[in-house]
């Protein structure tokens, strides 16, 4: 990680509220990665790289805050030029939380807990045929210019609220207000175990909302976790809603070595057939070189009995 000090910070003053401003901190980190794999059981193996940069920003107040800007440009193969791929301000108060204004690439309450099973790499859905399938993963929205506050640490609960003001929440461009919640508690007399819950409304279509939700719970002992994760997506009508079930187990070899197994269920609503998808997965680092992989099948794509796909990738990824 490189460092650079930024100095000459002036002094920050308000009518209302009296503050001053330290002299901040500038980072910068990256990384790159380079992948082979196939996104479909009818498709060729590819390379691809990825590569991205993110340059953060802090100064402390004389009354407590942090406040932190970060920005990330990303360099996929065929962008020259790079592009931006997320950008946001977070304020850390002293003891209150913690808010994150997200103008591109932030995460919701239920976002952040779309698939919490264990892995050491990738989830049993992930490459695999997204775009015929109804629901993959039942995971809220996510958007533009929203809004996330975080508490402190309560014994172990942390609660999360996000808010995205007048978003698209769908490809029909219908524009309303989201906002989620969720709670993640690791019990202090149960060292290991983690539990969470999180739901949120999407107005789909005008005056038809859809209520999602997930629960889950890890535990860790040792170099072994396992989780167990339940979703609901509960539309107006009982067709358009699915239900989801994931289970995981990973394992730390070594300090350098981990594997994992994973599956994950879909009951779709519109059939009576569900999709089943389960992978194996593994990662090796050594220092800031990361080799990782996974090999994952679904059967019965969105439903559909005899529509199955399969997908593997390989990710050799550089930090710095």
């Amino acid at each position: 990680m490189n460092k650079m000090k930024k100095i000459g910070l002036s002094a920050l003053a308000g009518s209302l509220v009296a503050m001053s401003a330290t002299a901040g901190e500038m980072t910068v980190t990256g990384g790159a990665n380079i992948y082979l794999g196939n996104s479909g059981a009818n498709t060729k193996a590819t390379y691809a790289m990825d590569n991205h940069v993110t340059f953060s920003g802090t100064t402390e107040l004389d009354n407590g805050l942090n406040i932190t800007y970060s920005v990330e440009f990303d360099g996929d193969e065929g962008d020259d030029t790079g592009s931006l791929d997320s950008n946001s301000i977070k304020i850390e108060t002293d003891g209150m939380g913690t808010i994150v204004y997200a103008g591109h690439g932030g995460s919701s309450a239920m976002s952040m807990m779309d698939d919490k099973t264990p892995t050491a790499y990738e989830e049993a859905w992930d490459g695999l045929d997204t775009a015929t399938t109804s629901v993959v993963v039942i995971n809220g929205y996510s958007g533009n210019d929203m809004i996330t506050y975080t508490s402190e640490s309560f014994s172990g609960a942390v609660f999360t609220v996000a808010w995205i003001p007048g978003e698209a929440t769908a490809a029909t461009g219908n524009k309303s207000t989201y906002i989620d919640y969720g709670v993640t508690i690791s019990p202090e007399m149960v060292e290991g175990l983690e539990l969470g819950y999180a739901a949120g409304t999407t107005e789909i279509t005008a005056d038809s909302e859809v209520d999602e939700s997930t629960m889950y719970a890890t535990y860790a002992i040792g170099g072994l976790t396992i989780g167990y994760q339940s979703s609901e997506y509960d539309a107006p009508t009982s067709s358009a809603s699915d239900d989801s079930t994931a289970i995981g187990i990973s394992y730390a070899v070594n300090d350098n070595l981990s594997i994992s197994y994973n599956e994950h269920t879909v009951d779709v609503g519109s059939t009576s057939v569900d999709q089943e998808s389960e992978g194996i997965s593994a990662s090796y680092t050594m220092g800031g070189v990361t080799i990782a992989g996974h090999s994952n099948e679904m059967k019965a794509v969105a439903g559909a009995s005899g529509t199955n796909d399969e997908g593997y990738e390989i990710n050799v990824s550089f930090a710095f």
